[in-house]
């Protein structure tokens, strides 16, 4: 932006001395399209002025032409760069722009002076080499291999010792062979040859490396044409020309002229050439840089070799040498040892710290008093160096009337490399301006680098994991996340101190993962000690801090073996009464391995026909049926599976199986039949109700048969003694049944009162004795039932009958 405004024009216009008067404004070179370079008002009331552009030295498209703008009494002129301004402190530095206001019938014009001056921070290809489309070349199929196609090193950039290199692939058969860049900047054709390549098209990706770390990639296009036959040449003779040491940098010098189509120049040698350039399109030969001799003085010559082609067809091309003489003049800058102030320093430096001190010394007049400026390029903004006399130093916040500083700051925030792009290199200027006239300046570079330095320990929070004990190797815990107040704050390590090998910690991530396997009933808790170093956080390598926290490890239990019962098979008799629930067993389980778990859930799940078992908790119950047609009138066995599985809140829930076998023998009162007999008798007489009981005994089949054999044996072979033996059995049955026929008499009259008539009375039983208990009945007599005529044999002990 403009550093000197010339007062404001209000009477611009009728003040001849003006007229002439030439301005000056000094521009960075990173300024871009539509940047407003100079702006003042104009006072022309009774007339609408006009202010125009006449010309551009060199000429250029780079600046718009001047615009007016109305403000109340007054007007506003405006120069800006177009939308083509591409500016380049090392390729022109100086513009001369010629001005003309008008204002009615008064006209006057006036020279502009732009200086370009160089930006520390601007990359050099944002100049020429810029072009985001690519820059496209065009060559011969018949060039020769290996041959000069284009010059990439722009002027400025071998004083920064840029380095060129191809990035793009250039495999066959699409190319013929790699082009290459020499260490000129020369791009030069693949060693193959071009022939028979026309009309391909080549894109090469160029990487410019240059400064510190600072790079840029740019497109190069090379389109190869059909070989043509055609001469260029120049016009006149080779140039020699005279020029002055004091020649403001873009001043013309000469030009040359070749005969030709369209033709292009550039200049082949020297490269780098840093005092002058030339005009493409014009072949006009322009300085690029202040022109300085030795103190000595004298006469210095630069021999330039130029090429002029035909922008089609490169090859065809001729070369003219020009000889410039450069005479020296008496204006030096100021001279500074060292040129350039380059330190390393920690982010703890104190306040106060004398980082470099340098003595700048003016050619022109020895022992003249210098000035001095501090400008910060890189960051823009903090201060954290001042100047104070000739010493370059930290600044400090209570010393500032003798430091030149923009803004005040303390050390640690300025000097602090613990948070993200706060460590950083500090890039500045100084600017020593001597006395004369016009003044002249030396710019002294200033590079100071801040260290980091490992100031705090790595911490971590304790935390606690849970896992199933029956998770497997490699299963993932969780995350110890380590926390450091240096910059940058994840340079951090995990490890284990000590402890179990069972868990190991990602060195690098601090994620927990189990090598080994658990068991709960062995060790349900781990204590884990990890360990967080830094790393990469001090300038030194060694120098490294240390942390510890405490993680816990909970082990879930998980059911790693089923209950066992015991015994795990029971076989069991039992006699089910009418009406009343039987207790059966209780089935006993536990888990050998885990005697702490007890929480079982039991249930039946085979051989409970008829549902006429249940389970009351681990204990077998046989319901209580009534007497009904299911009521079991035989013995019977039930094999019962009982499943018995775990009922706790650990998963999976493991299950055995118990087998009880029951024999079930039903218990009930010997059926009693009461039957009513109606008979002809006098009315005098009392009916006789007799009421027998009986209970008799079932033989197994196959003891029917042996008993049925067995006795036809004895009565064949012993027929008359069976004779006798059952008359004296006869005899011997006739007397117990009297007493018989007593106790049923006994009965009858007991019960004559609650029967009237002759009805029928109903049929009932005495509980039945037990199948084991009926089978060793002895049955000592025999009858016959008054009422049916049924013979029957009976107990005189029991009253026990069995019907014949």
């Amino acid at each position: 932006m403009a550093l000197l405004r010339p007062p404001v024009l209000l009477l611009a216009l009728v003040v001849s001395e003006l007229h002439g008067l030439p301005w000056f404004i000094n521009v960075s070179e990173s300024q871009g399209p539509g940047a407003i370079l100079y702006s003042f008002p104009i006072n022309c009331t009774s007339y609408v002025p006009t202010l125009e552009l006449l010309s551009v030295q060199p000429p250029t498209t780079f600046f718009n032409p001047p615009s007016l703008n109305r403000q109340q009494k007054t007007y506003m002129a405006m120069v800006t760069l177009s939308s083509s301004a591409r500016l380049d402190a090392l390729a022109v530095n100086h513009y001369r722009l010629q001005l003309r206001l008008t204002c009615g019938k008064k006209v006057l014009e006036a020279p502009l002076s732009v200086n370009v001056h160089r930006d520390p921070g601007y990359s050099p290809c944002a100049g020429q080499f810029a072009n985001p489309g690519g820059e496209i070349i065009q060559v011969r199929e018949m060039v020769t291999p290996g041959a000069q196609l284009y010059t990439l090193l722009l002027p400025g950039l071998q004083l920064q010792r840029a380095q060129l290199s191809i990035n793009s692939a250039q495999d066959p058969p699409y190319f013929p062979g790699p082009f290459s860049i020499n260490g000129q900047g020369w791009l030069l054709a693949p060693s193959q040859g071009l022939k028979g390549h026309a009309p391909k098209v080549f894109p090469l990706e160029v990487l410019v490396s240059f400064g510190q770390n600072q790079s840029c990639h740019r497109m190069l296009k090379v389109k190869v044409l059909p070989d043509p036959s055609s001469q260029i040449s120049f016009l006149g003779q080779a140039p020699n020309v005279t020029i002055l040491e004091d020649l403001a940098p873009g001043s013309n010098v000469v030009q040359v002229r070749a005969r030709g189509l369209d033709v292009r120049y550039e200049i082949l040698s020297p490269v780098p050439c840093p005092l002058f350039s030339i005009g493409r399109e014009d072949g006009v030969v322009r300085t690029t840089a202040p022109l300085e001799l030795a103190p000595a003085g004298g006469v210095a010559v630069t021999r330039l070799q130029v090429k002029a082609y035909e922008r089609r067809r490169p090859w065809a091309s001729a070369d003219l040498d020009v000889t410039v003489n450069v005479r020296s003049v008496n204006r030096w800058p100021p001279r500074c040892l060292p040129a350039m102030l380059v330190t390393e320093i920690p982010e703890t430096t104190p306040v106060g710290t004398v980082l470099k001190t340098f003595t700048c010394t003016d050619p022109d007049s020895a022992g003249s008093p210098l000035d001095y400026e501090l400008q910060f390029h890189s960051p823009p903004g903090p201060a954290s160096l001042c100047l104070r006399g000739r010493a370059l130093e930290v600044p400090s916040p209570t010393y500032r009337p003798m430091c030149w500083v923009l803004q005040d700051m303390k050390v640690n925030a300025t000097l602090d490399c613990d948070t993200p792009g706060a460590c950083f290199q500090h890039a500045a200027s100084i600017l020593v301006l001597d006395g004369g006239h016009p003044p002249m300046t030396s710019e002294v570079p200033v590079l100071v680098m801040v260290t980091p330095v490992n100031e705090f320990s790595p911490a971590c929070v304790p935390r606690t994991f849970r896992i199933r004990e029956d998770a497997g190797p490699h299963t993932l815990l969780g995350s110890v996340v380590g926390t450091d107040k240096d910059y940058p704050h994840n340079s951090i390590e995990y490890y284990i101190s000590g402890g179990p090998t069972t868990f190991s910690v990602d060195r690098l991530s601090g994620e927990v993962h189990l090598l080994g396997s658990l068991d709960y009933e062995l060790q349900t808790l781990y204590r884990l000690t990890v360990l967080v170093t830094d790393h990469s956080q001090d300038q030194h390598p060694t120098q490294r801090r240390s942390g510890s926290c405490t993680i816990t490890i909970e082990v879930e239990d998980v059911n790693d073996y089923a209950p066992k019962c015991q015994p795990p098979f029971q076989e069991l008799t039992i006699y089910a009464p009418l009406g009343h629930s039987v207790e059966v067993t209780k089935v006993s389980c536990w888990v050998p391995q885990e005697p702490q778990r007890r929480a079982f859930s039991y249930s039946i799940v085979g051989g409970n026909s008829q549902s006429r078992f249940s389970l009351q908790g681990p204990i077998l119950v046989h319901k209580s049926i009534t007497w009904g047609p299911h009521w079991p009138e035989q013995p019977h066995t039930y094999e019962l599976l009982i499943r018995v599985a775990d009922a706790g809140p650990s998963i999976p829930h493991l299950s055995t199986t118990a087998t009880v076998i029951v024999h079930l023998i039903p218990w009930s009162t010997s059926t009693v039949t009461t039957r009513t007999h109606r008979s002809p008798v006098p009315s005098v007489m009392t009916p006789l109700l007799v009421t027998d009981v009986e209970a008799f005994w079932q033989p197994e089949p196959w003891f029917v048969v042996v008993l049925t054999v067995t006795s036809a044996l004895f009565l064949l072979a012993l027929g008359w003694l069976f004779n006798r033996l059952f008359q004296g059995l006869v005899q011997m049955l006739q007397t117990p049944s009297k007493s018989a026929q007593a106790l049923l008499l006994n009965s009858i009259q007991g019960t004559e009162e609650s029967i009237e008539g002759f009805t029928e009375a109903p049929r009932t039983e005495m509980p039945r004795a037990p199948s084991s208990v009926v089978s060793l009945q002895h049955f000592d007599g025999r009858a016959q039932d008054s009422g049916t005529g049924r013979e029957y044999l009976f107990n005189t002990l029991t009253g026990a009958r069995r019907w014949l």
